[in-house]
């Protein structure tokens, strides 16, 4: 048989065969072209077990070097942002691009010196080139650049034109310390009920007059599968209420409101609710305050004012507005506006109506917005002002700085978080507004990159844009470099046959979110067996497809080092099997554990342990200065050898 037809059949390229055949025992010559057909098919039959053996040898001899002390280098350390081009790469790094090139040839990526890899690749190319890779944060960078553009807008009005606008503040906290309901009892009517978990589902603002001044309210959902947008609300916040409950004191999501508003750099006030409750207790709530954010109440000798509230009761409400407005004057120079200016502002929430087609909630933050404006969003026309409603359904002629409105007349819906400007822009023809489709007509939800990772794709459906932006980007944080969520589309409405038909192409699940399946589209589903599921509390949804990530990942196998023994006596060998006697010098001997063969320093063979006997008596374990028998299968083993016992133990992955 010629060398190159059994590289084929063991799926080796031939140089490699030749080179590992030596190393067990088939001596053939670097330069043969053939191979006796006996040998070869010996070679074939066997081949599972020696291509393992060479693997423990290979193992071995990596343990055995990793025992050698060595200085570690000093990494470099690059952020990368999520793509970049290879002379890009290789400039940060300061190494020369044949250098990159040459590692990215290895790991069989061809790719042109212009040409962009991803964020993933560069870190496995980095690692292999000793650097240190992180990601850069462009989402900051992106927040800042927006920050920017409206402080610039704001700074380039006339200072005479500035007038004081009312304070925007946002509510923040803990899933169920009851933030919705502070905003019940401010408002004086019932959001909350009807409200799946308790939780906010959307984003809205609302408006209360408080001694005859206006208070705007940034109403952030409550889930930690919202930071995206109550980061956002944060942003755009003038004050913030960070909401702690007195049962139940502070809690991971309490840290990360804090951590949100802090990064804002905003002035906030803790609202300490629930003291109604029997089992509340002020002062641990303050002493955690203390320990955890490092908030000293000011009645403690600090600064963090802290008003202890009932929502359900009502208690506190009033002082606690009047502290907002105390705070608004303290802010008063930056909490201030042009009306006479064109509209600026905030995209709050977005979402596509039966009736009134593409609708966004928009926070005006600087300039007036009138009926027959044409919105702009980065220079593209999205639409013209056709009607303007206020935060209780009224229609509204203008919508002055601060104000929340809802605007009818759009297009295409924007994109939550998106800057809002009025005058003269390009025009774009858009298509596919129902699909959640760009003007381009590519899906506006974010690709997961290619790699070797498994992916679970996701087709989403949901009542508001806002909603399906928070789910995909809380998806896209639980997966890891084995398992991926990839979002195939978003759009808006309840799930139809085409839905289902475009998840069962894409081998996708179909996820709805406040949104109902069609009859049509369910039996359709059940037809292709493609799995359509519905949810109205976020958590449930995320918990669902990570138990799902989880299920699909391959458990780790860990190498668990037992002991060690030495053979003093064969009483029987048949085939691969031996019988013979020795003693631990190191460890334990466990039954049904693995053997590596160790002779005169070398690694030359492997089994496993069937039986072990200590005293003539069947045992499981034995330990170190015991002597014993056993019953091995495996590669032969003789007198003198050192016989090192491990278990392979699989461990469930987590992300």
């Amino acid at each position: 048989m010629n060398v190159s037809e059994l590289a084929r059949i063991l799926k080796l390229p031939p140089q490699e065969l030749r080179e590992k055949l030596p190393k067990l025992g088939f001596h053939i010559g670097q330069k043969a072209i053939k191979i006796d057909d006996r040998l070869a098919s010996k070679i074939i039959n066997q081949w599972p077990t020696l291509s393992k053996k060479l693997a423990s040898t290979q193992s071995f001899r990596d343990r055995q070097a990793a025992r050698i002390e060595q200085v570690p280098a000093v990494k470099k350390k690059v952020e990368l942002p999520a793509f970049i081009t290879v002379r890009d790469l290789a400039a940060l790094a300061n190494l020369p691009v044949n250098k990159v090139l040459g590692e990215l040839m290895k790991n069989g990526i061809f790719a042109s010196l212009n040409e962009k890899i991803d964020y993933e690749t560069a870190a496995i190319i980095g690692a292999d080139l000793g650097l240190e890779i992180s990601a850069a944060n462009e989402e900051a960078a992106q927040t800042e650049e927006q920050d920017r553009k409206l402080s610039d807008i704001i700074d380039k009005e006339d200072a005479v034109d500035l007038i004081d606008r009312p304070p925007v503040i946002v509510v923040m906290g803990h899933v169920d310390h009851g933030k919705t309901k502070l905003l019940d009892a401010i408002r004086s009517t019932n959001v909350i009920a009807g409200e799946a978990g308790g939780i906010t589902q959307h984003i809205g603002a609302y408006q209360v007059t408080r001694k005859e001044r206006v208070l705007t309210f940034i109403d952030t959902p409550g889930h930690e599968a919202f930071t995206a947008m109550r980061s956002r609300g944060a942003k755009i916040a003038d004050i913030a209420i960070l909401v702690v409950a007195a049962d139940d004191g502070v809690k991971p999501q309490t840290i990360e409101a804090f951590r949100i508003i802090e990064a804002a750099k905003i002035p906030f006030i803790v609202a300490i609710n629930k003291i109604d409750k029997p089992e509340a207790n002020l002062d641990k709530t303050k002493q955690e305050l203390s320990n955890q954010l490092n908030l000293v109440p000011e009645d403690w000798g600090g600064k963090t004012v802290c008003v202890p509230i009932s929502a359900r009761e009502g208690t506190g409400i009033e002082e606690l507005l009047d502290m907002l407005l105390l705070t608004a004057e303290v802010e008063s120079a930056t909490i201030k506006a042009n009306p006479k200016a064109s509209a600026t502002g905030t995209i709050i929430d977005s979402r596509l109506d039966k009736g009134e087609g593409p609708v966004a909630t928009v926070l005006i933050q600087n300039g007036t917005l009138v009926i027959g404006d044409q919105l702009l969003f980065n220079g593209t026309i999205y639409g013209k002002v056709r009607a303007l409603k206020n935060y209780r359904g009224e229609n509204i002629g203008e919508a002055t700085p601060s104000t929340p409105v809802k605007i009818i007349g759009l297009k295409v819906a924007p994109v939550v978080g998106d800057i809002m400007e009025t005058g003269e822009g390009e025009k774009v023809k858009f298509r596919n507004i129902k699909s959640g489709l760009t003007k381009s007509g590519s899906t506006i939800a974010s690709q997961v990159d290619d790699s070797n990772a498994k992916k679970i794709n996701i087709i989403i459906k949901s009542d508001v844009l806002g909603s399906a932006e928070a789910i995909e980007e809380s998806l896209e944080k639980i997966g890891n470099n084995e398992i991926k969520v990839k979002i195939i589309s978003k759009g808006l409405g309840n799930i139809a046959e085409g839905d289902v038909v475009k998840a069962d192409a894409n081998k996708a699940m179909l996820v709805g979110f406040n949104v109902k399946a069609s009859p049509q589209a369910e039996e359709m589903a059940r037809g292709k067996n493609v799995s359509l599921k519905t949810y109205r509390i976020i958590y449930d949804l995320i918990n669902d497809i990570k138990a799902l990530m989880v299920e699909q990942l391959e458990p780790e196998i860990r190498r668990n080092d037992l002991g060690k023994l030495y053979v003093k006596a064969i009483f029987r060998t048949e085939n691969d099997i031996q019988i013979f006697g020795g003693k631990v010098i190191e460890g334990r001997v466990e039954k049904n554990s693995f053997i590596e063969v160790e002779r005169g320093g070398q690694l030359v063979g492997q089994g496993k342990l069937l039986e072990l006997q200590s005293g003539k008596e069947s045992v499981n374990i034995v330990e170190t200065d015991e002597e014993c028998g056993m019953k091995y299968q495996g590669d032969v083993v003789k007198e003198n050898d050192i016989l090192t016992f491990y278990r392979e133990d699989k461990i469930a992955k987590k992300l």
